[in-house]
């Protein structure tokens, strides 16, 4: 009986370091630049006496979490070969409605929470629906759902905050669970749902065929409507926590939050290797292209640069990821 459980915990083990040795490999470019860049940041004058202190540390982590929360549903999206343009706006109408909830209706934080997640959830299931049902790209679908939900959350505070301040709506995105920060815990919580979905499920296998082929996967027996309907549902959902998590972080619901957060999941997305053309990518990429982005943010605003030139960067970022990936299916090709 010993030597079984024995066996068992090698083989477990064995599995463990086969698996960690495969994700070294094939993030291999990107965890290079991720040390290049922390190495940098770290040693520089300018930053040294602030960069990697604890403080400074759990503040980027805190920042990224939103943005991998987004990013977890967008690279299931970016797989399908779609792209979601909405989840900006979700989260600035989920926070917008979570806020209002508590300060105008004066109902409890958990029906605040259930009802931001339910906004988010709805926009995604709407996406999933015209997407799944009908041909027209996922580009232009969630292009108009963005500027609806943007719209919404204009209509629905009159262009104005809409400002909590109670100690109990600042822990959702302000707190801490012992010495972490709240937003880090939710968001070990997403990582290993979508890992879980991703890696474990029949629907995560079925995301990969319909991206590679959405064709064959229908001839296969696939129900591609049923994947795709998923995927953009648990996008918005995704969309919503953010949305939640950042007004709660900002004491306020407003409907200028999420401006460009779309962009900053995309880049995550496609810096941590997952193909635009659809059909390869992991989460495990998207964890340290979010990190990246997260760290490469964090230090262009400790070295004092223009927020404008941070734009530049970003995009030359994003354009050298994209490039990278063309490159890589062009040596498959042949």
């Amino acid at each position: 009986m010993a030597e079984i459980t024995i066996s068992k915990t090698q083989n477990s083990n064995n599995r463990f370091v086969k698996s960690f040795k495969g994700f070294i490999r094939d993030n291999l470019g990107i965890i290079i630049a991720f040390l290049i860049l922390v190495i940098f940041l770290t040693l520089s004058p300018v930053t040294r006496s602030i960069f990697p202190t604890q403080k400074n540390v759990f503040n980027v982590l805190r920042q990224i979490s939103t943005n991998l929360y987004l990013a977890c549903g967008m690279t299931m999206v970016i797989i399908l070969g779609g792209i979601d343009l909405s989840v900006g706006s979700i989260i600035a109408l989920t926070g917008c409605v979570g806020a209002a909830i508590v300060s105008r209706y004066g109902l409890p934080i958990a029906a605040a929470i259930v009802g931001g997640l339910l906004v988010g959830l709805l926009f995604g299931i709407f996406n999933g629906f015209v997407i799944s049902k009908t041909t027209i790209p996922p580009f232009i679908v969630t292009l108009a759902t963005m500027n609806i939900a943007k719209g919404l959350a204009y209509v629905y505070t009159g262009g104005a905050p809409v400002r909590v301040v109670t100690k109990e709506w600042q822990f959702l995105g302000a707190g801490y669970v012992g010495p972490f920060p709240t937003p880090v815990i939710i968001l070990i919580g997403v990582l290993i749902l979508t890992g879980i979905i991703m890696n474990k499920t029949q629907i995560g296998r079925h995301i990969y065929a319909v991206g590679g082929n959405a064709q064959a996967a229908q001839f296969s027996g696939i129900n591609v409507q049923k994947v795709k309907f998923f995927v953009h549902a648990y996008s918005g959902l995704l969309a919503g926590l953010a949305g939640m998590v950042l007004a709660s972080r900002m004491y306020s619901g407003q409907p200028t939050a999420g401006d460009g957060a779309e962009m900053d999941a995309i880049a995550a997305v496609v810096v941590g290797g997952t193909s635009m053309a659809g059909g390869s990518g992991k989460i495990g990429g998207t964890i340290i292209g979010g990190l990246i982005i997260g760290v490469l943010n964090n230090g262009l605003n400790l070295l004092n640069v223009n927020s404008f030139w941070q734009y530049v960067v970003k995009g030359v970022v994003i354009l050298l990821a994209v490039y990278i990936d063309f490159i890589r299916n062009s040596k498959a090709k042949h």
